[in-house]
């Protein structure tokens, strides 16, 4: 189908039926065009291994203000908001556009997933470990 990307899926299929059919039919079989069958018969990795990864179209538009002002207002202050960390930084910085909102969200979001990944993580060893402790220890006081 036109404006559809070929998937791992697909591509797989085509070089399976390829052992078998003409790249044509192998094609039609996983589900493009004989055009894309010759293309790919060309260059046979699969699309996910062709992909390079993407960079920045702009600069980034927090780059001044993220590292010195914003991560440490994040620790400090976990259930911060990020549209009061950014009402904080549009006091501290009038410049700032009104459009970088929704950059310093989904970054707040981001960031606090992360740590918060981290803490339960952390957690959840210490718990595991002191709760091991914790069973041994009732074990060992009721045998005696």
């Amino acid at each position: 189908m036109p404006g559809r990307h070929v998937t791992d899926h697909q591509m797989r299929l085509f070089m399976s039926n390829r052992r078998k059919h003409s790249s044509a039919i192998a094609g039609a079989k996983a589900g493009f065009s004989a055009s894309t069958a010759y293309r790919c018969e060309k260059d046979p990795r699969l699309p996910s291994q062709k992909k390079t990864p993407r960079e920045r179209l702009r600069p980034d538009p927090l780059a001044g203000v993220w590292e010195s002002e914003v991560l440490p207002l994040l620790k400090a202050a976990p259930g911060l908001r990020p549209i009061g960390i950014f009402d904080e930084l549009l006091r501290r910085h009038p410049g700032l556009l009104p459009g970088m909102r929704r950059t310093l969200e989904r970054r707040a979001v981001q960031t606090m997933a992360r740590s918060k990944s981290t803490m339960i993580l952390a957690s959840s060893e210490r718990h595991s470990t002191s709760f091991g402790v914790a069973i041994t220890e009732s074990l060992a006081s009721a045998r005696s």
